[in-house]
């Protein structure tokens, strides 16, 4: 069996001129087993928002392609959809693009007796986040992250 991360990889190879010709952003790729499914999911954005049709459009495009290399041995739903409000940070734009925006992080150890802050991220490295928490600034080291994703206020 291909591993997960060969596959993703190999799918973000091939839904990238999609993306780009569509002028999206491609937020994050998986296939993941759940229960007895396979799911390969592909999330996009662009800028006010990606629809229905948007993610329609990639959806087909990829199907196309996939089917061309058939490259995955196992049968899998596609899911094209986007990447929601309360998204994970992932990758280096994500974190760039929420500097001075509210996030929530949860750890998988618990510091001063807590696993799950809210705060501004005020800066990160490739090693920590600095969040400014009620006018304290408080430092975590990413590998203590199990989640950090824009926090969702209402």
């Amino acid at each position: 069996m291909a591993k997960r991360a060969d596959i993703e990889h190999r799918v973000e190879s091939l839904v990238m001129p999609i993306i780009e010709e569509g002028n999206f952003e491609l937020v994050d790729v998986e296939y993941v087993k759940e229960g007895s499914n396979f799911y390969l999911r592909v999330f996009a954005d662009k800028e006010g928002g990606i629809n229905i049709d948007d993610c329609v459009l990639i959806s087909r495009a990829l199907e196309v392609k996939l089917d061309e290399e058939d490259f995955i041995p196992d049968a899998y739903i596609l899911e094209v959809s986007s990447p929601g409000l309360g998204r994970p940070l992932k990758k280096e734009k994500d974190f760039k693009r929420s500097i001075g925006k509210d996030v929530d992080i949860k750890l998988f150890k618990a510091v001063d007796q807590q696993k799950e802050f809210t705060g501004v991220l005020k800066d990160y490295t490739a090693d920590e986040i600095v969040l400014d928490i009620d006018g304290e600034e408080k430092r975590f080291f990413r590998k203590d992250l199990a989640l950090i994703r824009l926090a969702l206020n209402f």
